[in-house]
Protein backbone atom coordinates (compact mmCIF):
# COMPACT_ATOMS: atom_id res chain seq x y z
CA UNK A 1 0.00 0.00 0.00
CA UNK A 2 1.27 3.49 -0.80
CA UNK A 3 2.61 5.82 1.86
CA UNK A 4 0.03 8.61 2.52
CA UNK A 5 1.63 11.99 2.55
CA UNK A 6 -0.97 14.95 3.69
CA UNK A 7 -0.28 18.61 3.38
CA UNK A 8 -2.67 20.89 4.81
CA UNK A 9 -3.63 23.51 1.99
CA UNK A 10 -5.26 26.78 3.79
CA UNK A 11 -5.96 30.09 2.93
CA UNK A 12 -2.54 32.32 3.03
CA UNK A 13 0.05 29.69 3.10
CA UNK A 14 3.20 30.36 2.24
CA UNK A 15 3.40 28.07 -1.06
CA UNK A 16 7.25 27.45 -0.80
CA UNK A 17 6.42 26.22 3.00
CA UNK A 18 4.53 23.74 0.92
CA UNK A 19 5.63 23.11 -2.38
CA UNK A 20 9.22 23.03 -1.44
CA UNK A 21 8.72 19.82 0.62
CA UNK A 22 5.86 18.48 -1.81
CA UNK A 23 8.32 18.37 -4.85
CA UNK A 24 10.46 16.56 -2.68
CA UNK A 25 8.50 13.66 -1.09
CA UNK A 26 6.17 13.42 -4.11
CA UNK A 27 9.25 12.34 -5.67
CA UNK A 28 9.55 9.02 -3.73
CA UNK A 29 8.86 5.87 -4.43
CA UNK A 30 4.87 4.57 -3.88
CA UNK A 31 3.66 7.65 -1.72
CA UNK A 32 0.52 9.39 -2.46
CA UNK A 33 0.86 12.62 -2.11
CA UNK A 34 -2.86 14.82 -0.79
CA UNK A 35 -3.32 18.38 -0.18
CA UNK A 36 -5.83 18.71 1.98
CA UNK A 37 -8.51 21.38 3.21
CA UNK A 38 -12.22 21.73 4.31
CA UNK A 39 -13.75 21.68 0.89
CA UNK A 40 -12.12 21.17 -2.75
CA UNK A 41 -12.16 25.21 -3.59
CA UNK A 42 -9.14 26.37 -4.89
CA UNK A 43 -6.99 28.24 -2.12
CA UNK A 44 -4.79 31.43 -2.79
CA UNK A 45 -1.69 31.23 -0.84
CA UNK A 46 0.10 34.74 0.39
CA UNK A 47 1.67 35.63 -2.80
CA UNK A 48 -1.47 35.26 -5.00
CA UNK A 49 -0.24 31.49 -6.51
CA UNK A 50 -3.98 29.68 -6.61
CA UNK A 51 -3.50 25.79 -5.54
CA UNK A 52 -6.33 23.44 -5.55
CA UNK A 53 -6.85 20.63 -2.74
CA UNK A 54 -6.82 17.30 -3.64
CA UNK A 55 -9.23 15.93 -1.16
CA UNK A 56 -11.54 17.10 1.86
CA UNK A 57 -10.77 16.69 6.09
CA UNK A 58 -14.15 14.05 5.59
CA UNK A 59 -11.91 12.14 2.79
CA UNK A 60 -8.97 12.20 3.69
CA UNK A 61 -7.53 8.74 4.55
CA UNK A 62 -5.32 7.86 7.78
CA UNK A 63 -2.01 9.64 6.68
CA UNK A 64 1.83 7.98 7.57
CA UNK A 65 2.73 12.01 7.24
CA UNK A 66 1.11 14.78 7.90
CA UNK A 67 2.79 18.65 7.15
CA UNK A 68 1.66 21.56 8.35
CA UNK A 69 2.89 24.64 6.33
CA UNK A 70 3.42 27.74 7.62
CA UNK A 71 2.15 31.11 6.21
CA UNK A 72 -0.02 34.43 6.89
CA UNK A 73 -2.99 32.50 7.60
CA UNK A 74 -1.86 30.38 10.74
CA UNK A 75 -3.31 32.89 12.86
CA UNK A 76 -6.80 31.80 11.85
CA UNK A 77 -5.93 28.51 11.96
CA UNK A 78 -4.73 28.23 15.89
CA UNK A 79 -8.06 29.09 16.65
CA UNK A 80 -9.84 26.98 14.37
CA UNK A 81 -11.54 24.37 15.85
CA UNK A 82 -12.73 22.50 12.83
CA UNK A 83 -8.83 22.08 11.43
CA UNK A 84 -7.08 21.65 15.09
CA UNK A 85 -9.48 18.59 15.20
CA UNK A 86 -8.64 17.43 12.34
CA UNK A 87 -4.79 17.52 13.13
CA UNK A 88 -5.30 15.95 16.16
CA UNK A 89 -6.91 13.24 14.71
CA UNK A 90 -4.43 12.14 11.94
CA UNK A 91 -1.38 13.45 14.26
CA UNK A 92 -2.73 10.39 16.70
CA UNK A 93 -2.18 7.53 14.28
CA UNK A 94 0.47 9.11 12.16
CA UNK A 95 4.01 7.84 11.84
CA UNK A 96 5.41 11.31 11.73
CA UNK A 97 3.72 14.75 12.29
CA UNK A 98 5.32 17.64 10.83
CA UNK A 99 5.25 21.13 9.90
CA UNK A 100 7.23 23.74 7.92
CA UNK A 101 8.05 27.38 9.22
CA UNK A 102 5.26 28.63 11.49
CA UNK A 103 2.90 25.88 11.10
CA UNK A 104 4.94 24.59 13.83
CA UNK A 105 2.56 27.44 15.75
CA UNK A 106 -0.94 25.54 14.31
CA UNK A 107 0.81 21.90 15.64
CA UNK A 108 1.89 24.01 19.05
CA UNK A 109 -2.10 25.22 19.30
CA UNK A 110 -3.63 21.62 18.85
CA UNK A 111 -1.25 20.59 21.52
CA UNK A 112 0.94 18.72 19.83
CA UNK A 113 4.25 20.19 21.47
CA UNK A 114 4.15 20.14 24.68
CA UNK A 115 7.56 18.68 26.34
CA UNK A 116 8.52 18.64 22.69
CA UNK A 117 11.69 19.88 20.64
CA UNK A 118 10.89 22.43 18.25
CA UNK A 119 11.70 25.11 15.66
CA UNK A 120 9.67 27.95 13.13
CA UNK A 121 10.81 30.56 11.32
CA UNK A 122 13.38 33.22 13.40
CA UNK A 123 10.93 35.57 13.69
CA UNK A 124 8.42 34.04 15.41
CA UNK A 125 10.67 31.48 17.33
CA UNK A 126 9.76 33.66 20.79
CA UNK A 127 5.98 32.06 20.39
CA UNK A 128 7.13 28.40 20.86
CA UNK A 129 7.54 28.48 24.71
CA UNK A 130 4.00 29.40 25.11
CA UNK A 131 2.87 26.49 23.29
CA UNK A 132 4.91 24.30 25.25
CA UNK A 133 7.83 23.46 23.16
CA UNK A 134 11.62 23.72 24.13
CA UNK A 135 12.67 26.27 21.01
CA UNK A 136 15.34 25.35 19.53
CA UNK A 137 16.93 27.53 16.59
CA UNK A 138 18.47 24.68 14.00
CA UNK A 139 16.92 24.14 10.62
CA UNK A 140 15.61 21.00 10.92
CA UNK A 141 14.76 19.34 14.52
CA UNK A 142 13.72 15.85 15.24
CA UNK A 143 11.90 14.78 18.63
CA UNK A 144 10.70 11.29 18.31
CA UNK A 145 8.15 11.09 15.28
CA UNK A 146 7.75 15.29 15.36
CA UNK A 147 9.97 16.70 12.71
CA UNK A 148 9.79 20.61 12.14
CA UNK A 149 11.66 22.50 9.85
CA UNK A 150 12.64 26.17 10.10
CA UNK A 151 11.49 28.97 7.85
CA UNK A 152 10.42 28.38 4.18
CA UNK A 153 13.18 27.21 2.30
CA UNK A 154 14.56 25.03 5.45
CA UNK A 155 11.29 23.18 3.96
CA UNK A 156 13.32 21.22 1.76
CA UNK A 157 16.31 20.18 4.59
CA UNK A 158 13.41 19.08 6.14
CA UNK A 159 11.55 16.77 3.33
CA UNK A 160 15.28 15.47 2.47
CA UNK A 161 15.63 14.49 6.14
CA UNK A 162 12.69 12.91 6.59
CA UNK A 163 12.94 11.19 3.13
CA UNK A 164 15.96 9.50 4.02
CA UNK A 165 13.85 8.42 7.72
CA UNK A 166 11.57 6.87 5.31
CA UNK A 167 13.27 5.26 2.56
CA UNK A 168 17.20 5.49 2.92
CA UNK A 169 19.90 8.32 2.59
CA UNK A 170 20.68 6.88 -1.29
CA UNK A 171 16.98 7.41 -2.06
CA UNK A 172 16.81 10.78 -0.45
CA UNK A 173 20.41 11.56 -1.90
CA UNK A 174 18.84 10.92 -5.45
CA UNK A 175 15.74 12.81 -4.96
CA UNK A 176 17.95 15.64 -4.16
CA UNK A 177 20.22 15.28 -7.13
CA UNK A 178 17.15 14.94 -9.32
CA UNK A 179 16.08 18.23 -7.62
CA UNK A 180 19.49 20.06 -8.17
CA UNK A 181 19.52 21.44 -4.83
CA UNK A 182 23.07 22.43 -3.93
CA UNK A 183 22.27 26.05 -2.30
CA UNK A 184 24.86 28.50 -3.39
CA UNK A 185 23.04 31.71 -2.57
CA UNK A 186 24.46 34.89 -3.64
CA UNK A 187 24.31 36.79 -0.54
CA UNK A 188 24.82 35.57 3.38
CA UNK A 189 21.57 36.98 4.71
CA UNK A 190 19.68 33.74 4.69
CA UNK A 191 19.74 33.86 8.74
CA UNK A 192 19.78 36.49 11.35
CA UNK A 193 22.69 35.31 12.26
CA UNK A 194 25.19 36.59 9.25
CA UNK A 195 22.74 38.80 7.93
CA UNK A 196 23.49 42.87 7.88
CA UNK A 197 22.46 44.90 10.87
CA UNK A 198 20.26 47.12 8.69
CA UNK A 199 18.85 44.20 6.72
CA UNK A 200 17.93 42.65 9.63
CA UNK A 201 16.41 45.42 11.09
CA UNK A 202 14.50 45.96 8.36
CA UNK A 203 13.40 42.22 8.24
CA UNK A 204 12.30 42.84 11.90
CA UNK A 205 10.32 45.95 11.54
CA UNK A 206 8.52 44.13 8.57
CA UNK A 207 7.15 41.42 10.83
CA UNK A 208 6.98 43.54 13.61
CA UNK A 209 2.84 43.79 12.87
CA UNK A 210 2.54 40.03 12.53
CA UNK A 211 4.78 39.17 15.23
CA UNK A 212 2.18 41.44 17.38
CA UNK A 213 -0.58 39.88 16.05
CA UNK A 214 0.84 36.34 16.74
CA UNK A 215 1.62 36.54 19.99
CA UNK A 216 -2.12 37.80 21.27
CA UNK A 217 -2.88 34.45 19.30
CA UNK A 218 -0.70 32.58 20.68
CA UNK A 219 -1.45 33.56 24.61
CA UNK A 220 -5.02 32.54 23.71
CA UNK A 221 -3.94 29.40 22.61
CA UNK A 222 -1.82 28.50 25.07
CA UNK A 223 -4.70 29.44 27.90
CA UNK A 224 -6.71 26.75 26.43
CA UNK A 225 -3.79 23.99 26.56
Amino acid sequence: MSLQIGFLLFPQVQQLDLTGPYDVLASLPDVQVHLVWKDLAPVTASTGLVLQPTTTFDECPALDVICIPGGSGVGTLMEDEVTLSFIKAQAATARYVTSVCTGSLVLGAAGLLKGKRATTHWAYHELLKPLGAIAVQDRVVRDGNLLTGGGITAGIDFALTLAAELFGEDTAQLVQLQLEYAPAPPFASGSPDTAPTAVLEDARLRAAQSLEQRTVITERAAARL
